[in-house]
């Protein structure tokens, strides 16, 4: 059985998007750098597409994809499950099925794994790794730490609303201008 990974580009100081993030400009002011290391080539990089590209589904909140305008219908062809209260009208067309799933993260996690069928599935989204969180359904976090201070924006575990959230390192990476940190969420 595949595991439920959150997959997110994070500054030192805690940040996922730097302020002002929106349908403009998704990562923010700034937080474009948080990307950098994505296209950077390297052993490291390598290995990170690797896993990346092992995943077999997607899950996301709705402001995630919305930001990011569904990925254009393709995030690297693996199905992609829309967590939301409502469904949008339209829906990029591409190699990605997307599906929308209003009846809770509960629900979405249950469809993202009949998706992903043994493999990973890949979280996107502060809001939703919060909940998954909260509810037991988070089983990973691989983070990406950019050696940057973006100061505001949007952090990733800001209001998280578990009690205490125990992690075990399983993996350390290094590279140039990125630190792959892997965890595994301690039950």
């Amino acid at each position: 059985m595949g595991k439920t990974v959150l997959f997110m580009s994070m500054s030192l100081d805690g940040f996922i998007s730097g302020p002002g993030d929106d349908h403009a400009n998704p990562a923010g002011i700034g937080g474009d750098r948080l990307f950098d290391w994505f296209d950077t080539p390297g052993p490291a990089r390598d290995e990170m597409r690797a896993e990346y590209e092992a995943t077999g589904a997607v899950l996301t909140g709705r402001r995630t994809y919305d930001l990011v305008d569904g990925w254009g219908g393709d995030h690297h062809g693996v199905p992609i499950v829309v967590v939301t209260h409502a469904a949008p009208q339209e829906v990029p067309k591409g190699p990605s099925p997307i599906s929308f799933v209003t009846d809770g993260v509960e629900v979405g996690v249950a469809a993202a794994k009949l998706a992903a069928k043994d493999k990973d599935i890949l979280v996107h989204g502060a809001e939703l790794a919060r909940e998954l969180l909260r509810l037991g359904h988070l089983d990973e976090l691989q983070i990406h730490l950019v050696p940057v201070l973006l100061r505001e924006g949007r952090k990733l575990f800001e209001h998280i609303e578990a009690e205490h959230v125990e992690l075990a390192i399983i993996r350390v990476l290094p590279a140039e201008d990125v630190t792959h940190l892997r965890y595994r969420v301690v039950w």
